[in-house]
C-alpha cells in the first residue's frame, strides 16, 4: 500500500471512529456506541498498521481535547475517566483483530469472526481493568456494568463488521 493511501485510511478510519462514538446510549458509567466496528473493520480490511494507526490517531484527537470520544467528551480526563480504558482499547482491538487476519491462511467468515471477537475481548479486557482501577470497584461489578450489557450489542456488531469486511472486500478485489 503506498503512503497516500494509508494516509487516507488512516484518517476515514479515525473518522469514522469518532462518527460512530456520537451514535450512543448512556446507560450508565460507560455508553453503548458503535465505536468498536471502526477498530474492527479498519483491521480486518487493512491490516495492523491501519488499524493501529487509525486508532491511536482517534485517541491522540481526542487526547489533545477535540470532542471526539462519546457524548463530544474529549482531553485527557475523558481518558482518566471510567471509559478511558475502552478508548485505549480500540488500540488493542485493531492490533489483536489484525494480528489474527494477517496471520490466518485466509479471510474466511469464521476466521474474521474470530478477529473480531478476540479484538472485542481484548478491548473489554483492558477497559475492565482499567474501570476496576478507576472506580474503586470489584472485577465482578465491573463486568455486570461494563461488559455484559453489552455482549448482545457488541454480538450483532461483530455480524455486522464481518458482512460489511466481505462485501468491501470483494469490491476491493474487482478492481
Amino acid at each position: 500500500m503506498n503512503k497516500t493511501k494509508f494516509l487516507s485510511y488512516c484518517a476515514i478510519f479515525a473518522a469514522l471512529t469518532a462518527v460512530l462514538s456520537q451514535i450512543s446510549l448512556p446507560i450508565g458509567p460507560v455508553p453503548i456506541n458503535l465505536a468498536l466496528m471502526s477498530p474492527v473493520i479498519a483491521a480486518l480490511l487493512f491490516g495492523i498498521q491501519v488499524g493501529v494507526t487509525s486508532q491511536a490517531v482517534y485517541v491522540l484527537l481526542g487526547a489533545v481535547g477535540l470532542p471526539v470520544f462519546s457524548g463530544f467528551r474529549g482531553g485527557l480526563s475523558a481518558l482518566a475517566g471510567p471509559t478511558g480504558g475502552y478508548i485505549i482499547g480500540y488500540i488493542l482491538c485493531a492490533l489483536l483483530a489484525g494480528v489474527i487476519i494477517k496471520y490466518s491462511k485466509e479471510k474466511s467468515v469464521p476466521m474474521l469472526v474470530l478477529a473480531a471477537v478476540a479484538g472485542t475481548l481484548i478491548c473489554y479486557l483492558f477497559g475492565t481493568i482499567w474501570f476496576v482501577y478507576q472506580q474503586k470497584t470489584t472485577f465482578a461489578a465491573a463486568l455486570s456494568l461494563c461488559v455484559f450489557p453489552f455482549l448482545p450489542g457488541d454480538a450483532v456488531k461483530i455480524a455486522l463488521d464481518t458482512l460489511i469486511v466481505r462485501k468491501i472486500s470483494k469490491t476491493l478485489n474487482n478492481q
